[in-house]
């Protein structure tokens, strides 16, 4: 329903930070980098706490209005799209509290990067960091339970969150973190409504354990659903609603502060860079798992597309990478040759490992590659300084983005982009992957987090083909039916958001779903924070919202 102009003006009056709905603002938050494109009634800026609490209260008197959280836009779901108000993060709460040397408290809309800067200052770091670090926020990679390179070591976002403060659907902000049985019962006596959450969901707990137990993901990432097997601590006997609210993209309420704890990171690496030609690929999944055998702490691919694209585009990798270009040529040479003796390789994967000493992951390094000879004829390389490896992190952490910049007359299309199996299923999983991609004749890229077994494939298309919506539903169906013969995950990292939200039930039982909308009605009983997204999918929504063109 659309908001009336006096809507629009009473909010004005109402907040301390600005509102628009002037068509450039509405236009710029109508997209983030996923497929669709959905335009909202205004955004607002909120300044502080309060603002947040005065926006809940005002929609409890305006029950046709919804409050959906934006960050920095670079969401690949359509987590933060809506057709009502956007609250938009990145332009008040951006402030660095804290940086110690185990947490930091920081607010939501801050940029990644900027934090890095701080905790790298003190020695440390946040591990769960995405490919996209330099674009996103602290506060999406909550709102996702979103991970990176280094998560098959350090785990998702869900490890390193101590504390939230979160606004919630009847306006007031509470803190939440992990309770001891003494501290949980305390917060099952308040009689009022942070105590009546912590009653509703341990008895949904309680209610629903052999359902939580039996369909809990067994893949190392998953951010579909909501995480309420990770709330209840049986062992430890703790209870922790901040993992419902890590992942719930902010259907659950409106983030103000987090508490992050954080690591001393290693100081030395060297990387193993494997080149697969075609004929490799069948051996991909016992290649992963020798390799994985080995521990690295980062273990990534990305295939011939983003390679190919990457040797396009040398100069300005090499100006991205920076320092000395004649240097950083010659660095590139080990991988010239491979390409010379056998083309452009279909696959590489980087296994990096890291410890106290360069003795200690030379040999790390140099034992992983002979164990990969010993069993493939591929093609390796070690690299032999540190700053060497970081010309494949480079390539690998701007795959999508060089995707999305440099291929002409195509686009890409994110929609099974996030898939997640256990590695030691990708030998027969894989082949029924590419089998099923097979059928509809696609250009598509693959890469991600091979050590997780979490894939991005990424189809490049032309969204005015008549067949496009056709193609993204029906494949959509196919490769999450696989993903879920193999207990896997139809998100890892990306979440559900409007893109995955209506397919949840390939991967969860309707006992299972309706576990996760007893956990909406708990936190948001009047369906105030962000609809559509983890519950409550709509199929027809999906499909009308898909962009008409592709502004670049």
């Amino acid at each position: 329903m659309k908001l009336l102009m006096k809507y629009i003006a009473e909010l004005k009056n109402l907040l301390t930070g600005e509102v628009s709905d002037a068509p450039n603002v509405l236009e710029l938050n109508s997209e983030d980098t996923s497929i669709f494109h959905v335009r909202p009634e205004c955004v607002v800026y909120p300044k502080d706490t309060h603002d947040l609490q005065k926006l809940v209260q005002f929609v409890a008197t305006h029950p046709e209005v919804t409050l959906t959280a934006r960050a920095a836009g670079t969401d690949m779901s359509g987590g933060p799209l809506t057709s009502s108000v956007v609250v938009s993060m990145t332009e008040h709460f951006n402030k660095i509290h804290t940086v110690r040397e185990d947490y930091a408290v920081v607010e939501p809309g801050v940029y990644y990067r900027d934090f890095e800067r701080k905790t790298l200052a003190k020695g440390v770091l946040l591990p769960c960091y995405t490919a996209s670090k330099e674009l996103n926020t602290v506060g999406g990679m909550v709102a996702n339970n979103s991970a990176g390179e280094k998560s098959l070591t350090y785990g998702k976002t869900e490890k390193w969150v101590r504390a939230l403060k979160v606004v919630l659907s009847d306006g007031n902000e509470y803190e939440f973190r992990k309770l001891s049985r003494t501290e949980f019962e305390h917060k099952k006596a308040q009689n009022d409504f942070e105590g009546a959450l912590y009653r509703k969901i341990e008895k949904l707990i309680l209610d629903n354990r052999a359902t939580i137990d039996a369909e809990r993901p067994t893949v190392s990432k998953n951010s579909a659903g909501y995480s309420i097997w990770n709330v209840w601590d049986e062992e430890a006997d703790t209870f922790d609603l901040t993992q419902l609210i890590i992942g719930s993209q902010g259907t659950l309420g409106l983030i103000s502060e987090i508490t992050f704890d954080l690591m001393k990171p290693k100081q030395h690496a060297r990387m193993l860079v494997m080149f697969l030609r075609k004929r490799h690929m069948q051996k991909l999944g016992d290649m992963v798992n020798t390799v994985l055998a080995e521990k690295p702490e980062s273990f990534e691919s990305y295939d011939d597309k983003t390679f190919g694209i990457m040797l396009r585009i040398f100069p300005k990798l090499l100006k991205k990478l920076g320092g000395n270009p004649f240097k950083l040529v010659w660095d590139f040479l080990p991988e010239a040759k491979m390409i010379l003796t056998g083309g452009i390789p279909k696959l590489v994967l980087m296994a990096e490992f890291v410890g106290d000493s360069e003795e200690e992951v030379i040999a790390q390094a140099a034992k992983a590659q002979e164990k990969v000879l010993a069993k493939y004829t591929v093609a390796t390389h070690v690299t032999k300084t540190q700053k060497e490896g970081e010309k494949f992190w480079a390539i690998r952490r701007e795959s999508f983005k060089l995707l999305r910049e440099n291929v002409h007359g195509k686009h890409t299309a994110p929609f099974i982009d996030d898939i997640s199996v256990c590695p030691e299923k990708l030998p027969e999983f894989l082949p029924k992957l590419y089998a099923i991609m097979a059928d509809y004749k696609l250009i598509f890229t693959i890469a991600g987090h091979i050590g997780d077994g979490n894939f991005h494939i990424i189809p490049l298309m032309d969204y005015h083909r008549p067949d496009f919506k056709k193609i993204i539903h029906e494949l959509s169906e196919r490769v999450y039916a696989l993903v879920g013969e193999y207990e896997g995950s139809i998100t890892g990292e990306h979440n559900d958001g409007l893109i995955r939200t209506p397919y949840l039930d390939r991967m969860f039982s309707s006992e299972m779903l309706a576990v996760f909308e007893d956990v909406k009605d708990a936190f948001d009983p009047r369906g105030i924070f962000n609809p559509h997204k983890k519950v409550h999918g709509d199929m027809n929504l999906l499909l009308q919202s898909i962009k008409k063109e592709v502004r670049e």
